[in-house]
Formats: C-alpha cells, structure tokens, sequence
C-alpha cells in the first residue's frame, strides 16, 4: 500500500470548503462540484454570513462542525489563512488545498512573508498544503471536482499542472479526444508539495499510466529531474513548460511567483531524463491520445491511404518531415492487388489515392486491411474525408465506418485523420457534421486515436516511436 503523503490527502471521508458562498462568490465553484460528482464523504460549508448553502447546513468556522474534518478547501482571503490553519489543527486536518491567492506572485515582500508563515504554521501542525493560488484536485473516482462540467468517468491519465486554467482546459479537451483521468492536480505556488511530490505520487499510483505536467518552474532542479528520471523509465511522462520566453518569463513569475530558467538546458535535461518534451497544449493532447490508445510502434514505416489527389501528395509530405518512412508499396503487395482484380494495381502508391479508383469493391478499408497484414508497414494512418460523392443523408455512422475497415486494419497501430470542425449536433441541415460527430464517438468507443490533421499525427507517432526506441 502506498506511503505517499498524498494518498491520505486524496482520500478524504469529509471536506470542508472554508469561505464557501452563494452563486458568484468567491468559494461558490467548490461545492457545486462536489456535489455533481457526488462525492461520497461529508461536506460542510463554512462561512458566518450564511445559515445554509446549497441546501447544506452552513458553519460560521471550522471549530462548529461537530465531527473530525480530513480535507479543506480554502477561498478566505489571504490574511485570514493562519487563523483558518489553528481551526484546522483542532479538528485533525490532514491536507488543505489554499485556492487562496495574493501571496509571492504578487512580488510584494509582506505577501511573500505571509506565505512563508503560512507554511510554517501548517508545518507546526503536521497539515501538508496544496498550493497557494490554485485550482486544486480533479478525482473523478472519489467525486472530487474544482470545476463544474468536467467529466464523472475516470480513465488513467494523470495531471499535474502549475495552472488551474490550463489544467480545466487540457481535461475537457482532451477528453473530447477520447483520454479519461485519474487525477488532475492544479499546484499554484507549491509552497509544500510541489512538482517533485506530484510526479513522485503518480508514478506510484496504480491509477495512473500516463503523466502529463504544465510547468513554469522547479523548487529544486536536481530532485525534480531524478524523479523525472525514476518516472520516465516506468510510466510515459510528457511536459510542457511555460515561461520559454522573455515574455513569458515575465507572465510566469506574476502567475505562480517562479523563476525561468534556460530553454535549452531545460529540453536536455526532460529528453536526458526520458520523458518527452512538447511545445503547446495541442501537441501535449496529441501525445496523451497516442499513449492512451496506441501500443507500442517499433519502426517508422508508415502506410497511408483515405487521401485524394493533392492531399495524398502533401501526406507524403507532412509524414517524411515528421521523421516518418513513407515506403513504395512492395511487389507482394502489388501482386495481392493483381490477383483481387484490381485493375490500378501497378498505378496506386503510398499513400494511396484513392481518388483514382475505378473498382467500388477496392476502397480505403481493403487498401488498409492489406497493409496491416503486409510486414512491410510499421504503422498506418487513415484519412477519414468527410462526406463526398455518392454519401447522402441516409447514410448510417455504421455504414460510413466500415467503408474503412478500421477493426480488420488494426493488425498494425492505427492512427486516423479527422478533420477538426463543428459538431454539428444542434444544427438540423448540418448532416454532415452530425455524422462526422458521431464517426469520432465510433473511433472512441473502439480505442482508436484520432487527430485533426495528418501532420499532428505523424509528430504524434514519431515522438512515440522514438520513446519506444529509447526505452528499447
């Protein structure tokens, strides 16, 4: 069973949220969505303007709920965060996550003083701390939110992030692709548990196969990239830093009050240490989809058919500037075609563009299926087009799929390009999208990656071939 101060911390039997409130205050986004997971402990709200909140009993401080408190969410304002620490003492507090903000990021002596005896106190009184100025715990699985709107179901991703905003942002996107988390944990300031502690956690936590962390900067560089280097040799660890930039150098430390440090030491130390390093939030989504769905990719030779004209010649393209092997389709599997009928067998190539197809019984789907089979190809990518000639309005998503055999294709790791658009799913003369919508929950339900364009997901296999090559 594990050690770790977090696994207590992260299985609470009652929360309190200290400075909870009606609609629009300050604590009022911490009890709704406890309440919509359904967290399954005790929940008091605390504040002394209010009898009742949402339906709840409401305390005026901690000191007057009459059982033992195991979690806090705090939204007092800053100066009353000591006080609140003696109450939580009293009541046998495990951990408090300190949404409370205005502390070292303001770059104000007196606030960083504060935050310096706040963490003291909590110290004195054997309290660990989330935070200050952030966000908090995402555990679906325990009914824990700090945001309503974020999915119930549980998946095996995991996130540490110096930001709340990214975090929110990152679950909710990428679970539009399909990927489910553990846990998420927005850290802010980390004047307790810090980054090293997160990723520490979650390469321990059963719960959790992948790790995916925002961050601006360490508390101490040589402990975070040993625990770095611990966690990348046992589960796959993408990151992302902010603050690359002057500019954003400056925008880090009025966030989270930390400091930048050198761009290029920072991506050799996160490659030396074998986890991947990415450069934007969509590449990081990319990475986590490919992780989650994919198996292991050993080689680089790519298969590629679904294109059509100048679309096949720019995959070509796109996947060769990836570090991808877009090979000539071998004689074995020229001779297969010949032998199916097939009159374009000595005309079609890789990708194969299909908009030079004459036989309706040849199409996307068997192009696929064969090279799945063929031990030529590595990987596979299909383009998944959007409706075009012949496709009408009747046509089933079941109908649609199986034009790409997608389930006899994946012999080999399979990769799809569908196009980014609108989902279509309240407009009634948007057929199109309404199936194009339901397409992607297909490619879900069946644990297939997709991505909007080809050239995202021939990054994504590269990065992932080149992790298996290493770890290899």
């Amino acid at each position: 069973m594990s050690t770790h101060p977090l696994e207590e911390i992260l299985h609470p039997q009652s929360i309190a949220v200290v400075g909870a409130s009606g609609s629009g205050g300050r604590g009022s986004g911490f009890l709704s969505p406890l309440l919509e997971l359904g967290f399954k402990g005790k929940i008091y709200p605390v504040n002394p303007k209010y009898s009742e909140i949402e339906g709840m009993k409401t305390y005026p401080n901690l000191r007057e709920i009459p059982d033992s408190v195991d979690y806090v969410i705090s939204a007092v304002p800053a100066p009353e965060v000591l006080n609140m620490l003696k109450d939580c003492s009293q009541k046998g507090v495990k951990g408090v996550h300190l949404f409370t903000a205005r502390f070292s990021e303001t770059g104000r002596p007196e606030a960083a003083d504060l935050e310096q005896e706040i963490l003291k106190q909590a110290r004195k009184q054997g309290i660990r701390l989330i935070g200050p100025n952030c966000m908090g715990v995402y555990y679906p699985r325990q009914g824990i939110s700090f945001r309503d709107g974020l999915p119930k179901e549980s998946g095996s991703a995991g996130l540490a992030s110096q930001s709340g905003n990214v975090a929110g942002e990152l679950i909710q996107a990428a679970t539009l692709r399909g990927v489910y988390f553990s846990k998420a944990i927005s850290y802010g300031n980390a004047i307790d548990l810090n980054e090293s502690d997160y990723l520490d956690y979650f390469v321990q936590d059963p719960e959790t196969k992948i790790i995916l962390m925002y961050v601006e900067g360490v508390k101490d560089g040589q402990r975070f990239f040993n625990s770095l280097r611990r966690a990348a040799s046992t589960k796959p660890v993408i990151i992302i830093k902010g603050g690359r930039g002057k500019s954003g150098a400056r925008a880090t430390a009025s966030h989270t009050a930390s400091l930048a440090g050198s761009v290029k030491i920072w991506e050799t130390a996160v490659t030396q240490a074998g986890a991947i390093s990415v450069e934007n939030l969509d590449e990081l989504i990319d990475m986590a989809v490919s992780f989650y769905f994919l198996p292991p990719i050993r080689g680089r030779r790519v298969g590629v058919a679904g294109g059509a004209g100048g679309a096949s010649v720019l995959a070509a393209d796109q996947c060769e500037e990836a570090g991808l092997d877009v090979i000539p389709l071998p004689a074995d599997f020229r001779e297969e075609l010949r032998s199916k009928g097939v009159t374009i067998w000595d005309w079609l190539g890789n990708p194969a563009d299909m908009s030079i197809r004459e036989d309706d019984n040849f199409s996307v789907g068997a192009v696929l299926e064969m090279m799945g089979r063929n031990q030529n190809f590595d990987l596979l990518i299909a383009i998944i087009r959007g409706p075009y000639h012949g496709w009408h309005k009747e046509m089933s998503v079941e109908t649609y799929v199986e034009e790409y055999r997608l389930k006899e294709s994946r012999q080999k790791p399979l990769l799809t390009v569908l196009a980014d658009g609108g989902l279509g799913i309240d407009e009634n003369d948007d057929w199109s999208g309404k199936l194009m919508h339901q397409v992607r929950m297909q490619l879900i339900a069946a644990n297939i990656p997709f991505y909007p364009t080809i050239e995202r997901a021939a990054r994504a296999a590269r990065k992932l071939i080149d992790y298996y090559q290493k770890r290899r």
